[in-house]
């Protein structure tokens, strides 16, 4: 898989254009007597996607997208705003086009409750929206850790004020300093995340803040994935890299993380907590797998705790990634299984879902790494395709120019 070229790379990262995918779904859609509804609550990469591709797919269904900012930041791409090599109205959307090219209602709102028995959901502005089919999509929240304040200590891992207010910590920090960054353990949102922002931030302080350390506090006995290029990349920029770190604690004032393995002081201290499925998920009793994930059939990813309701994204718990472009795949796979079902049939029986990313590793450098995974029906679940399986060697400039081509296609395929 390394030696995959261009064009045969991008094709497998599965981001056809609309048109593309609409060949491949031909006929599936009958009309209906009366227009079903399908609400969605949240407009990230798998709620958008839903939405979108529910009305690229049939005209034969409404579709409501209920999600309380008028605006999304990329959380991909978003470690590029600390280098200062983006900013966020370039990672920056809005739902526009969703509700003027495809007929989408957008409602900026918060869902404050689900009433699955009469397929209701109650807004915090008081109104109340029926349902035939719900999906939820509201990525991760965070557990709690001692003493944190993220108004103090940053997670930057849900991107917009947060991403700025870690780049200001950043330019702030003397010549010399100490960056301290704790990654969760595993499940989280962007394996591959967490060490990308450490290169980032590593190769952005030996260049603006000479003679600054580094210190990645990783909850997880190793590099998550791909160890090699990532390990190779700490031991050029000299990041101290201490696995097994579990965080205990925060004191946000001093700026010290408490671990397992004592204190550790910074000038800039980043602080990833570890994740749950989002909050309206766990209020309505849908987080059915170590009571943090959203268990679903990964067929059409309909709640196993909860009938019509679909969880898609970082929220479900699957056992596939928690990332931006599978959970654009997951999406599409969900809009098909929804409109089979309200046309009377059944969800296509072997759904596959993509992998993808690109990580920067300095600010000419990035590396790849993609991922198939497919319905096994012996045990009903998504597998890895070990043959699908491939990372770039080494990090390239070509790598880090190809990854623009992937985030514009995924940003379109999302959002335009």
């Amino acid at each position: 898989m390394a030696n995959l070229n261009r064009r045969q790379f991008l094709q497998s990262l599965g981001l056809a254009s609309a048109a593309t995918a609409a060949v491949a779904f031909p006929g599936i859609i009958k009309a209906a007597t009366t227009r079903p509804h399908v609400v969605v609550i949240g407009g990230g990469f798998a709620g958008a996607t839903a939405a979108k591709y529910l009305r690229y797919w049939s005209g034969a269904v409404d579709v409501t997208l209920v999600e309380p900012n008028t605006t999304y930041y990329s959380p991909i791409l978003s470690n590029l705003v600390l280098n200062n090599q983006r900013n966020l109205s370039q990672i920056s959307f809005n739902y526009n086009t969703l509700a003027s090219k495809y007929g989408i209602k957008v409602v900026n709102d918060w869902v404050d409750g689900i009433n699955a028995p009469n397929q209701t959901i109650n807004l915090r502005g008081g109104s109340t929206l029926a349902y035939d089919r719900l999906i939820i999509a509201p990525g991760i929240q965070f557990m709690d850790v001692p003493g944190l304040d993220s108004s103090k200590v940053p997670h930057a891992w849900q991107a917009g004020a947060q991403t700025t207010l870690l780049q200001q910590q950043l330019a702030a920090m003397p010549a010399g300093g100490t960056f301290v960054m704790s990654i969760p353990a595993a499940p989280y949102r962007c394996p591959p995340g967490p060490y990308e922002r450490a290169c980032v931030v590593a190769d952005w302080l030996r260049t603006n803040k000479p003679g600054s350390n580094v210190i990645v506090l990783d909850a997880n006995p190793a590099i998550t994935v791909e160890a090699t290029t990532f390990g190779n990349a700490f031991a050029t920029y000299g990041v101290e890299y201490i696995p097994n770190a579990t965080l205990q604690g925060v004191d946000s004032d001093q700026k010290i993380a408490h671990t397992s393995f004592g204190d550790y002081k910074a000038d800039v201290l980043n602080v990833i907590p570890p994740h749950s499925a989002g909050s309206i998920v766990l209020q309505s009793g849908l987080a059915n797998v170590g009571a943090r994930w959203a268990g679903v059939n990964p067929l059409s990813y309909e709640s196993t705790a909860v009938p019509n309701i679909h969880i898609i994204g970082d929220s479900q718990g699957t056992g596939q990634p928690k990332a931006g472009h599978i959970a654009n795949a997951e999406a599409k796979v969900c809009a098909d299984a929804i409109l089979r079902l309200l046309s009377g049939g059944q969800p296509f029986a072997a759904p596959v879902t993509n992998s993808a990313c690109y990580s920067p590793i300095s600010s000419t450098t990035a590396s790849w790494l993609t991922a198939v995974y497919a319905y096994e029906q012996a045990s009903g679940t998504m597998k890895l395709v070990p043959e699908s399986f491939g990372a770039s060697d080494v990090p390239t400039t070509k790598n880090y120019n190809r990854m623009f081509d992937w985030t514009t296609n995924l940003f379109n395929d999302t959002f335009a």
